[in-house]
C-alpha cells in the first residue's frame, strides 16, 4: 500500500490546537499563517509519497553495506536525498542568514513526520542533520557556522552525533576519545565512536561529526568533555574541499530494522590524528551536546508517531480486503471483511486514537517551542520553554512506546499475513523497535521526567500542566454530548492519578530513590497518556464546534469517536499505572541479586 500524508488532520491540529495563526504573529513568523503551512505541507506530501515512499521497502531488502571503509546505501536513496536538499527540506526551519526557510517548528515538525512515515531510515540522516545545525548555531563561532552551516542547511553536507563508546554506552562520564590542541586553534582526535548515525554514506559531499573528547588535563567525569567538529574532508578557507580527514568507518551493524540506514563504528586518529574544531568552551560538549540531543529526542517521538501512522493506514487497508468469518451480528449472510469484525474494528481505533493523539502532543510541543524562542515578551518565554521541556521527554518516549504497541497491533490485524515480511507490517514493527532505545532509552527519558521535570522546581511545571487540563475538563463540561462528558469523566480522574503520582514522588524521592525511579517509566507513560488525552479532548472540543457549523461533517465526526474511544479505552489505563507506582516497588526491592 502506498502512504499517504494525513494532511487534513495535521492542518487541524495546527488550526484547533497549536494555534497557528497565533504563530504568525510572531516576530519572524508573520509569513508562516494557515495558507502557508497548507502549501508547505501539500508539496511535502507530493514529495514524501512520490519520492521517497516508494523506497522503504527497497531499503529493508537492499540495505547499506560496507566494504573497505566506504558505505554505499540503498538504490535510490542518494537521488532522493538529493532532491531532498535541493527542495529546501533540509533548511525548513532554520535560520534565513545561512540559506534556511525560518519557518516555525510547528509546520516543520508536520513535514518531519512525513518523511519518517514514507522513509524511517532515510529520515534518520535528516534528522542527525538537524540536530548538528542546533548545536552549531547555539554554541559554534562565526567561523564554524559561516563555513559549515550554509552547506548542512542546503542538503549538501550532512551531520552527525558522536557520543557513545564500546566501555561507556549511555555513561558520558566514561568518555575516553581524546584531542590534543595543536597551538595554532586546532586540535588531534583519537579515539572509537560506536552506533553512529549515517558515520559514513555516499548521500553528500562531506559529514560534518560533532564529537565528544576529552582535552588534557580535563577534569573527570561529564565536567571534563569537551565538543569538537570533526569534518570528514577537510575544508578550505574558500569553502572548497580539501583532504580526507583521519577519520575511518572501520564497520556498520546488521540491525533488526532500519536496515537501510548504515549505524557505524567510526575511528578516529589512527593515522596521526584526525583534525577537529572545538565548538564552544572547553569542557561544556555535554551541555553543546544536549542541545543536540533534545531536537533529536523531539525527531525521535515524531518517528513513533510516524511509523504509527504508516501501520494504521496498511492494517486498515488490509483490514478491508481480508475476507474472513460471518459478521458477529449477522448483518451480512457469509463471510466478510475483517473489518465488520468488532475486535479489528477495537484494535484499529486502539491504533488511530493513540496516533492521532500524540500527533496532536507532538504539535503542541512545537507550537509551545516556536513561542519560547520568538514570543515578544520573556514571561511567556519562560513559560512556554518550561512547558516544551516537559513534554519533550512525553513526546519522545510515550510516542515511541506507543509505536511498539501500534505496530504490534498492525501485524495482529494481519493475522498470519502480518508475520509474513511481504505485506510490509512486521518490518514497521522492526523499524518501531529501535525508537524506545536510541537518544535516550525510555528509562532515561523517564529519569530525566522525574529529576529534572518533576523534582527540580517542587512540582510547579507539573502542577500548571495539570491545571491547563482541568480547563479543558471544565470547556468540555459545557459540551452536553455524551462524548465530550465521557473525556471529562476520564480526564478528570487521570489528572488526579497523575497529581497523586507527582505528590508521591516529591515526598519518597529523597527517603526511598529506588521506589521512585523502579515506577519512573510508568510514571512517563501515565503523564504521556494524560498529555495526549488532553489534547485530544481539545480536538473534541473543537470537532464539535465545527460539527454543529456544518464544517467537514464527516471528517469532525470521526475526530470526535476518536477522542472518544481514546477516553474509554486508554486513558482508563492511567489509575492503574498510578497504583503500580505508588503501591508497585516492594516486590522489586526484596528480590535479592541471586533471585533473577
Amino acid at each position: 500500500m502506498i502512504y499517504q500524508a494525513p494532511v487534513k488532520d495535521m492542518l487541524f491540529c495546527m488550526t484547533e490546537l497549536a494555534d497557528i495563526e497565533r504563530i504568525a504573529a510572531l516576530p519572524g513568523f508573520e509569513e508562516a499563517g494557515i495558507d502557508t503551512a497548507q502549501a508547505v505541507l501539500e508539496e511535502c506530501a507530493r514529495f514524501t509519497q512520490d519520492v521517497v515512499a516508494p523506497l522503504n521497502v527497497a531499503g529493508d531488502r537492499q540495505p547499506s553495506s560496507w566494504q573497505d571503509g566506504k558505505v554505499t546505501t540503498t538504490p535510490g536513496f542518494a537521488n532522493a536525498y538529493r532532491q531532498f536538499g535541493e527542495g529546501g527540506w533540509q533548511g525548513l526551519q532554520h535560520p534565513t542568514d545561512f540559506g534556511g526557510q525560518g519557518l516555525p517548528m510547528t509546520i516543520a515538525a508536520a513535514c518531519s513526520e512525513m518523511l519518517n512515515s514514507a522513509n524511517l531510515s532515510l529520515a534518520l540522516c535528516a534528522i542527525l542533520t538537524d540536530g548538528a545545525i542546533e548545536a552549531l548555531l547555539t554554541a559554534g563561532s562565526q567561523q564554524l557556522k559561516d563555513v559549515y552551516l550554509p552547506k548542512m542547511i542546503a542538503g549538501e553536507w550532512t551531520g552527525t552525533m558522536n557520543l557513545t563508546e564500546p566501555q561507556a554506552g549511555s555513561d558520558l562520564a566514561l568518555v575516553r576519545t581524546r584531542a590534543e590542541p595543536q597551538g595554532d586553534g586546532t586540535y588531534r582526535v583519537f579515539g572509537t565512536k560506536i552506533f553512529i548515525t549515517y558515520g559514513e554514506h555516499d548521500m553528500a559531499e562531506n559529514i560534518v561529526h560533532l564529537v565528544l573528547a576529552r582535552l588534557p588535563d580535563a577534569p573527570e567525569g561529564v565536567k571534563g568533555i569537551s565538543l569538537l567538529v570533526v569534518p570528514k574532508f577537510l575544508v578550505h578557507e574558500n569553502g572548497a574541499l580539501g583532504d580526507r580527514n583521519d577519520v575511518q568507518c572501520v564497520s556498520i551493524e546488521h540491525k533488526l530494522g532500519i536496515k537501510a540506514s548504515p549505524t557505524a563504528v567510526l575511528q578516529f586518529g589512527d593515522h596521526g590524528g584526525a583534525i577537529g574544531y572545538l565548538v564552544g568552551e572547553e569542557n561544556r560538549g555535554l551541555e553543546y551536546m544536549f542541545v543536540m540531543m533534545n531536537a533529536a529526542r523531539y525527531a525521535v517521538g515524531l518517528q513513533g508517531i510516524a511509523v504509527a501512522e504508516r501501520a494504521c493506514q496498511l492494517a486498515a487497508a488490509y483490514a478491508k480486503e481480508r475476507v474472513q468469518s460471518r459478521p458477529v451480528d449477522g448483518s451480512l449472510p457469509g463471510a466478510a471483511p475483517i473489518i465488520h469484525h468488532p475486535d479489528v474494528q477495537r484494535m484499529l481505533l486502539t491504533m488511530r486514537s493513540q496516533t492521532e493523539g500524540c500527533r496532536a502532543l507532538a504539535m503542541a510541543a512545537a507550537a509551545a517551542c516556536d513561542a519560547a524562542h520568538a514570543h515578544p515578551e520573556a514571561d511567556v518565554r519562560r513559560r512556554e520553554q518550561a512547558l516544551y521541556e516537559f513534554l519533550v521527554p512525553l513526546v519522545k518516549g510515550y510516542s515511541t512506546e506507543m509505536s511498539l504497541e501500534v505496530t504490534s497491533l498492525g501485524v495482529q490485524v494481519h493475522g498470519g499475513m502480518g508475520f509474513i515480511e511481504e505485506t510490509g507490517a512486521a518490518q514497521h514493527y522492526r523499524d518501531a523497535r529501535i525508537l524506545t532505545i536510541y537518544e535516550g532509552t525510555t528509562a532515561i527519558q523517564a529519569n530525566d521526567f522525574i529529576g529534572r521535570k518533576t523534582v527540580r522546581d517542587g512540582g510547579a511545571v507539573a502542577r500548571a500542566f495539570a491545571q491547563e487540563i482541568a480547563a479543558v475538563e471544565d470547556e468540555l463540561r459545557q459540551h452536553h454530548s455524551d462524548a465530550a462528558q465521557a473525556m471529562a469523566l476520564r480526564l478528570a480522574v487521570a489528572r488526579q492519578a497523575f497529581l497523586g503520582v507527582v505528590d508521591w514522588v516529591l515526598a519518597n524521592l529523597k527517603g526511598d530513590p529506588n521506589a521512585v525511579f523502579a515506577g519512573s517509566v510508568p510514571y512517563l507513560l501515565l503523564a504521556g497518556n494524560l498529555a495526549a488525552g488532553w489534547q485530544l479532548g481539545r480536538a473534541l472540543l473543537a470537532a464539535e464546534d465545527r460539527l454543529a457549523a456544518g464544517d467537514d461533517v464527516d471528517f469532525m465526526r470521526r475526530k470526535v469517536l476518536v477522542a472518544r474511544f481514546y477516553a474509554d479505552h486508554i486513558l482508563t489505563r492511567v489509575p492503574g499505572l498510578r497504583d503500580s507506582i505508588v503501591a508497585g516497588s516492594e516486590a522489586i526491592s526484596e528480590m535479592t541479586l541471586e533471585d533473577f
